[in-house]
């Protein structure tokens, strides 16, 4: 008789721990490996990569050019994007403050990166992140999003595609980068 309760009693505590677990999923967005998104605030519809593999996402850029403004280093560079939905090329000349300089070991050697915040529309949320700045033409998708960006969005289906449509309007919830949230 004390087995069956202390079974019962066990059997409750796994179902709540299962009920809590799947409720915590739940409220968790999923991605695919492949998503459309939005580069912030030009509003251009770019397909986006999500790379577990990758910590820092990476943005297509050319023209890439550091320079002095205020004291401060900034990057002056293009983006050359095809919009998704309008066919469009987007090809202005941006500038942002440097937020790191990114150093990449490949197969070609050493490499550095300028890297600078930007933001990106995913699902219905704004994200400010950090992004890369290198030239992807080669690339299959203009947008790559590491594991930094990846961890604020939700879970990752690398099974599936397209899984959320960007919709940020004016109400759209924004997330500002954090410093702090630095992964290794």
């Amino acid at each position: 008789m004390g087995k069956a309760v202390l079974g019962g009693v066990g059997a409750s505590i796994l179902a709540s721990s299962l009920l809590f677990s799947t409720t915590t999923q739940a409220e968790d967005s999923v991605f695919g490996w492949v998503e459309n998104a939005y580069i912030e605030p030009w509003g251009i519809a770019v397909k986006a990569k999500l790379d577990s593999g990758a910590l820092t996402s990476s943005l297509d850029a050319r023209d890439i050019e550091m320079f002095e403004k205020d004291g401060e280093v900034w990057v002056r560079f293009r983006l050359k994007l095809e919009d998704q939905e309008s066919g469009e090329i987007f090809s202005d000349q941006i500038e942002r403050p440097l937020y790191r300089e990114q150093a990449v070991r490949g197969a070609g050697g050493r490499d550095e990166r300028p890297v600078v915040l930007m933001d990106v529309c995913m699902g219905n949320t704004i994200y400010e992140e950090q992004f890369s700045l290198r030239n992807r033409e080669e690339m299959n998708y203009p947008l790559l999003l590491g594991r930094r960006t990846i961890s604020h969005l939700g879970l990752l289906d690398v099974r599936n595609t397209y899984l959320q449509e960007p919709e940020c309007g004016e109400d759209a919830a924004y997330v500002p980068h954090d410093p702090k949230d630095e992964q290794s």
